[in-house]
């Protein structure tokens, strides 16, 4: 399906998701479905809760688009990782599709390599010998990230390369604690200490769970969206050519050797944030 054109004066998610909502119920301007699938789908690239949800509302309904329950399922999936309420809801009430396809405008163009095939052996690759300092992170990590849908080994190569598993670790663009997150995304994923570990790796496996339903499980393009932001990926059409980017993406893959990981099943009613009783 062609999207119709979109107004040039649209500039930020806020601006595309009034302008969808005037075209979808004719408030103003003509009546125009195609043009509102449009505008939520890039408000929706942009990460605006909001509009996933919307557009998700658009294909469970076969409004301006065509009717598709898996799309509205994973779209639904992705606002209610974000707290959406209403997407919540309606999650609950559809049969889990994790394997779904979302709308074409949501997906990135291919990379210029191809990803290597997934790896189908049952012999998973060697773990990295991590420091023996890494161990209370490493219980910590083996006990939450199955909550999350999230390879162990994945969120273990993230902590490794985004704090050397230093739960008091600042980065110079103020990233906090033992994944380094942002306050953006610290807010985003309802953490409220950053550098309480638990509550910090909580939130980390949050927006991995979250990257790994946007981009299919393609773990390059995962990897490339936490460091520089799914939105770069999104206009770059795959790993963005940022030096620090691409180094990032290799020291991920070479701690972390496999190309796809399986697609998450959301969780329902997660606790974002909470004390903990770790220690070093």
């Amino acid at each position: 399906m062609a999207l119709a054109a979109v107004p040039a004066r649209a500039q930020t998610a806020a601006d595309l998701i009034a302008d969808a909502v005037q075209y979808e119920h004719g408030e103003g301007v003509p009546r125009d479905l195609h043009r509102a699938v449009a505008l939520y789908c890039r408000a929706a690239v942009l990460g605006a809760a909001d509009a996933q949800y919307a557009l998700g509302w658009m294909a469970a309904n076969g409004r301006g688009m065509p009717r598709d329950d898996g799309a509205a399922w994973r779209l639904f999936a992705l606002a209610a990782e974000q707290g959406h309420a209403q997407a919540g809801h309606l999650l609950a009430l559809l049969p889990a599709r994790p394997d779904a396809v979302l709308p074409a405008c949501l997906t990135p163009a291919p990379a210029a390599v191809a990803p290597a095939a997934p790896d189908i052996g049952l012999i998973p690759p060697p773990e990295p010998a991590y420091p023996a300092g890494s161990t209370p992170v490493r219980r910590l990590v083996d006990r939450l990230a199955p909550q999350y849908g999230v390879d162990p080994r994945l969120a273990m190569a993230v902590i490794a390369v985004e704090s050397g598993f230093r739960p008091d670790a600042v980065s110079p663009r103020n990233a906090q604690g033992l994944m380094q997150l942002i306050p953006a995304t610290a807010q985003r994923f309802r953490v409220r200490n950053s550098f309480d570990p638990e509550a910090n790796v909580r939130g980390g496996l949050a927006y991995l769970r979250w990257l790994l339903m946007r981009f299919n499980g393609e773990v390059q393009l995962v990897a490339a969206a936490y460091n520089a932001g799914e939105g770069a990926v999104e206009r770059h059409g795959g790993v963005p050519p940022y030096r620090e980017t691409q180094a990032y993406v290799q020291r991920i893959a070479a701690l972390y050797r496999q190309a796809w990981h399986a697609l998450p099943v959301p969780k329902k009613n997660a606790r974002q944030a909470g004390r903990s009783s770790f220690s070093q």
